[in-house]
């Protein structure tokens, strides 16, 4: 691009003056894309792309569609066709050249086929951008349904357990590895009826070339199995991982007969250290205790056993079937089921045995470690911190807006996940930079415009003047501020992509 020189500046200012003033046409967004580039940039993506390409002949702006989509996914998710129509009227994006459908597609496949160059050099861009610490590696699944009447024969897309509570659609499965810091280092999409052992067994190895170092992998109690514990082993690997609580385990049942106090490390946050077995069934535990929760849980029961009561009441008024029925609803139900048993009349009652086993967990969980070196007090922080991957989850999902996922065939469904994880990955590191939420960038940002006027002398792009709080986000991002005045006569589509004339 050409930047007008104060000569040329001035002799644009003196149309207004004259008899022939500048001409405004319009005005468009340009802050947010103009922050989102520049985070890229700072990734070195455009590079690692380019050196990808470097022996294919590609006339299309490739690298310039993947970003105009990983913004798009930030900024105003929509389809593939709505990023074309976005690109061309609604964003002053700062491609240099115009992109169409097929570009979008095209960048999609080189995406896809450099996938993982990109995970990985973006990985040590970021590492070293932020100075990340990688010794702890959290790790989650979520899936992600798709509206169609059957599963594919042999694809991404087949039932298995919904995380969504849709078990009745087909579904892929996004797995989703962050640092403590909340950057998201990797994803993976997998098929819907993947099993947590094939997970935990597929990311350990993907990551396994990626020599981190000391790496301790933190995972919710969805992946607790014995086989994933000893995969998570492999090759000098330790995890963090939480456990189910009511499983009836005889271990679970031990760490929670440890008698002794709870010491406190934090506000609402009591640890308690066990050691369970010897030798090589020897397992380490914390027990943790969180009081406030445990006053939630205490409130939560006794409302439920409310309405078991006014429940049992109207079981009592009733007779026949509409009798049988009602009191096999009632035991069935997943909360207040749980509160009740039944007697050899078949009468059925509170069981004030459950409400005493339920409130001696009230307020605790249960985490083990195979790492021995961590602290009590370093394992239930760095559990705690696993919430990371449950934010970046809910972020897919609602401001990348994930779901509709508009593809069928299964190359075009992984790299629309990962379009929407480079998404995640950009907002993740202005928000750590900025110390401010996204939502919050992009308003201030996105009120930053770009006004195009024609007078005598041109075509000419006006940015709107910065206000403080954009500067400061600039400044906290190391974002040089964007100049004010473009004049584009020579070089056309420099900021803003020109609209196609109407046939």
């Amino acid at each position: 691009s050409r930047f007008l020189s104060p000569e040329e500046a001035l002799k644009i200012q003196g149309a207004t003056d004259g008899d022939t003033p500048l001409r405004f046409i319009g005005s468009y967004p340009m802050g947010g894309a103009y922050l989102l580039r520049a985070l890229w940039e700072q990734l070195g993506i455009p590079d690692a792309l380019s050196q990808c390409m470097k022996d294919r002949s590609f006339t299309s702006p490739v690298e310039w569609a993947a970003f105009a989509m990983t913004a798009n996914r930030a900024l105003a998710p929509d389809s593939k066709r709505g990023v074309e129509e976005w690109v061309r009227e609604d964003v002053a994006l700062g491609n240099p050249e115009s992109i169409e459908l097929q570009h979008l597609y095209r960048a999609m496949d080189v995406l896809l086929e450099y996938r993982e160059v990109i995970h990985k050099g973006v990985f040590f861009a970021v590492a070293d951008l932020l100075n990340l610490e990688v010794d702890l590696i959290f790790f989650d699944t979520t899936s992600t349904y798709f509206e169609m009447d059957e599963e594919d024969e042999d694809g991404l897309r087949q039932y298995g357990h919904s995380k969504d509570h849709r078990p009745d659609l087909p579904q892929v499965v996004i797995g989703l590895a962050v640092t403590k810091e909340g950057i998201p280092v990797k994803c993976w999409t997998m098929p819907g009826n993947t099993s947590d052992m094939k997970t935990v067994e597929t990311i350990k190895n993907d990551l396994l070339g990626w020599k981190l170092g000391r790496c301790i992998w933190v995972m919710d109690r969805g992946m607790s199995s014995e086989e994933n514990r000893l995969i998570l082993q492999k090759a000098g690997g330790h995890y963090i991982i939480g456990e189910k609580l009511r499983d009836n385990q005889e271990v679970h049942k031990k760490v929670l007969a440890k008698r002794g106090r709870f010491t406190a490390i934090r506000e609402n946050l009591e640890i308690k250290e066990v050691i369970v077995g010897d030798g090589e069934r020897r397992r380490r535990f914390i027990l943790v205790h969180n009081p406030e929760e445990a006053r939630k849980d205490k409130a939560t029961r006794e409302k439920t056993l409310k309405k078991i009561d006014e429940a049992l009441k109207s079981i009592g008024e009733q007779r026949g079937k509409c009798h049988k029925k009602s009191v096999c609803t009632l035991r069935s139900h997943r909360t207040m089921g749980r509160y009740l048993r039944q007697l050899k009349t078949g009468e059925i009652k509170i069981d004030k045995g459950k409400i005493k086993e339920e409130a001696h967990l009230d307020g605790k969980y249960i985490i083990s470690t195979s790492d021995d070196t961590l602290s009590p007090e370093d394992v239930a922080l760095g559990y705690k911190q696993l919430m990371e991957v449950e934010r970046a989850f809910r972020t897919l999902k609602t401001t990348m807006d994930l779901r509709p996922v508009y593809h069928r065939k299964d190359e075009r469904i992984q790299a629309h996940v990962f379009l929407c994880f480079l998404a995640l990955l950009l907002v993740r590191i202005a928000e750590r930079k900025t110390n401010m939420t996204w939502d919050r960038i992009k308003a201030q940002m996105e009120r930053l415009h770009l006004g195009e006027f024609f007078s005598k002398d041109g075509r000419v792009l006006q940015a709107t003047e910065l206000t403080p709080e954009q500067l400061n986000i600039l400044k906290l991002l190391k974002i040089p501020p964007p100049q004010r005045i473009r004049n584009i006569k020579m070089t056309p589509k420099i900021c803003r992509q020109t609209p196609k004339k109407q046939a």
